[in-house]
Formats: C-alpha cells, sequence, structure tokens
C-alpha cells in the first residue's frame, strides 16, 4: 500500500511539474470586436533608469522630473481595455491628490505602439484620462530599450479580419519612481486608486486630512 502511495505521489509531481512549466501567467480581456487581448506578465526583474523620450511638448527626460514622484505605464492608445482600466485608476488617484501633491506628481504613459501612436494622438488620449498623464514615444529602438529597463513585456498580434489590423499584448504594471530617480515599487494592473494615492503620499511624505482632499 505504502508503495503504491508514493507511486502516486510521484505521478502527481511529475504532472504538476510538466503543468508549471507550460504554463505562462496571462490575462486575458476581449476588444469590442472580439479578439483577444492578453496582458503580459513582466519580461524580467525591473531595475529602472533614465531615458528621454518624444511627447506633444518636446523631448522629456526622467532625469529632469527629479523632486517628482513618477509613475510610469506602459500601453498604447489603440489598446481596447487594459489601458482604460489602469489610466481610469491613475487618473482618479491624481484627482484624490491635492493640489499641492499633483505637482510634485508625474505621470508618464509609454506607447508600445509607435507606428501609430504620434505624439499628438498620445496627447489627445492621454488628456482624455486626466491632462497631468504625459504621452510618450520614440523609436521602436528607443522604446525597446526603455521598455528592457523597466521589465516591460509586449508583442504584436496581427488580427484577422479586424478593422484594427493587430493588436499589442502588452504588460499592465505601473512603475513608481521617487524624487530621487530610483524605481521603487511596481503596482499590479487594477490597483485601485486608493493603493496608488498611498503609494504616491508614502514618497512625498505627506498624509493630509480627509477635509483638505481634493474630490475624486
Amino acid at each position: 500500500m505504502t508503495r503504491k502511495l508514493l507511486i502516486i505521489a510521484i505521478l502527481v509531481l511529475v504532472g504538476l511539474l510538466i503543468w508549471l512549466w507550460s504554463w505562462t501567467p496571462t490575462r486575458v480581456v476581449t476588444d469590442p470586436e472580439g479578439s483577444q487581448h492578453t496582458a503580459l506578465e513582466l519580461a524580467s526583474p525591473p531595475q529602472g533608469g533614465d531615458f528621454v523620450l518624444d511627447s506633444m511638448k518636446g523631448p522629456v527626460a526622467l532625469a529632469d522630473l527629479r523632486g517628482k514622484v513618477v509613475l510610469i505605464y506602459f500601453g498604447y492608445t489603440w489598446c481596447p481595455d487594459i489601458c482604460p482600466t489602469n489610466l481610469v485608476l491613475i487618473a482618479g488617484a491624481l484627482k484624490a491628490l491635492t493640489p499641492e501633491e499633483r505637482e510634485r506628481v508625474r505621470v508618464l504613459f509609454v506607447s508600445v505602439d509607435p507606428e501609430r501612436d504620434s505624439v499628438e494622438r498620445l496627447a489627445e488620449y492621454s488628456g482624455y484620462f486626466h491632462p497631468e498623464i504625459l504621452g510618450l514615444t520614440g523609436t521602436p529602438e528607443q522604446i525597446a530599450e526603455v521598455a528592457k529597463l523597466y521589465g516591460a513585456a509586449y508583442r504584436r498580434t496581427e488580427l484577422a479580419d479586424s478593422a484594427m489590423g493587430y493588436v499589442v499584448d502588452h504588460s499592465a504594471y505601473s512603475h513608481v519612481v521617487d524624487t530621487q530617480g530610483k524605481l521603487v515599487r511596481n503596482l499590479d494592473h487594477a490597483t485601485p486608486s486608493a493603493e496608488i494615492v498611498a503609494a504616491i503620499r508614502a514618497l512625498l511624505g505627506t498624509n493630509p486630512s480627509t477635509e483638505n482632499q481634493s474630490e475624486p
């Protein structure tokens, strides 16, 4: 009896190992035309680092944002579900901050679809969620370098019989950089606005009373 139990345990363990080896953690959502869109896990452990990309207002260098808490989010304007979800929550966090706190915070929306996302389109799209969200783009090579710094994953998936042509599956983390330019935290997909606010205030060293907070 003991021998049989041992064999069963070994078979279960082998099956579990095979399952873990073949399984890639993803989150799948569906776009309005019924195509699957996937939120990827990080490609590598985020290290952080300075970079320069283009915005509607000109080049933006992370090094020039010292003294501010910076949230970096990788996505694209044609994203059917994942990006809007996170940008709404980030915008909600910005609205919950006081005007003084917002002056010390910057949100960077880095496009992983430079082929379609011009600086003009990014400015319009980002501004729809909140005027303090700044859309950034660059050459495919520049985007790849910045993504590598923050472990961001993305891949183009062609769509058959779709007006969109293709989607870009991507990781959906908000990377939090402190006032000294150091990456200190990676917030998961769909992190609630309240948690984003708490992460920002922990770095700003502020904790205003409820009556002094701006309305969401």
